[in-house]
């Protein structure tokens, strides 16, 4: 289980769960959330997400979130793919940030 820290309030930690399913536990503030989050492979090829990155997606993409919103905001188990629908710029950002 890899720890990062996001900001200077959020703690990361991301663990595989395999068949590109992942848990992640965000430590912000004294609260912790845990949530399950898979990564659709048509949305990683389309972000350039290499093979074995899908980790590093997950991480920018709760990154992105934790920019947006508090991580009990966050919902609790979802693919990658819904993020696109409650913030339109999400696939550019990860695509420019996975560059």
């Amino acid at each position: 289980m890899e720890r990062i820290r996001c900001a200077a309030v959020a703690e990361i930690a991301i663990s595989d769960l395999g068949n590109r399913t992942f848990e992640v536990e965000v430590h912000e503030g004294g609260r912790e959330t845990t949530h399950r989050v898979t990564v659709p492979e048509d949305l990683a090829a389309e972000l350039g997400a290499r093979a074995g990155e899908d980790e590093l997606l997950v991480r920018e993409s709760f990154r992105f979130l934790l920019e947006r919103e508090p991580a009990s905001s966050i919902l609790r188990e979802f693919s990658l793919d819904e993020i696109s629908r409650y913030f339109p710029e999400y696939r550019d950002e990860l695509a420019r940030r996975l560059a």
